[in-house]
């Protein structure tokens, strides 16, 4: 069920993120058709990537411990995701600084 706000009607950041999508989609659209890369960025500077899912940019993105960002595109739609590697080892550094005080 869609996310709605208090007043019965679709959140404001659902209607964001389905405007960008939409204008993700007619900027490429607008490409001519050997251009068209289906990844890139909108609104100057939120990602987007509609390729195909593949294993090697799902670990670049969502486990990538020695990445340098926490955040980084998604794998398959509009804004961003989050490097759980990279927290992951970033925690286990903290961790590890803690204990060996």
């Amino acid at each position: 069920m869609a996310r709605e706000n208090k007043h019965g009607g679709p959140s404001v950041l659902r209607l964001v993120v389905i405007g960008l999508t939409v204008a993700a989609v007619v900027k490429e659209i607008k490409k001519p058709e050997s251009e068209r890369t289906w990844n890139g960025t909108v609104a100057g500077f939120v990602p987007y990537d509609f390729r195909f899912p593949t294993v090697e940019r799902f670990k670049e993105r969502v486990w990538d411990p020695e990445g340098e960002h926490i955040v980084s595109p998604h794998v398959f739609g509009v804004g961003w995701t989050l490097n759980v590697g990279r927290v992951v080892a970033l925690a286990k550094d903290g961790y590890q600084a803690v204990a060996d005080v």
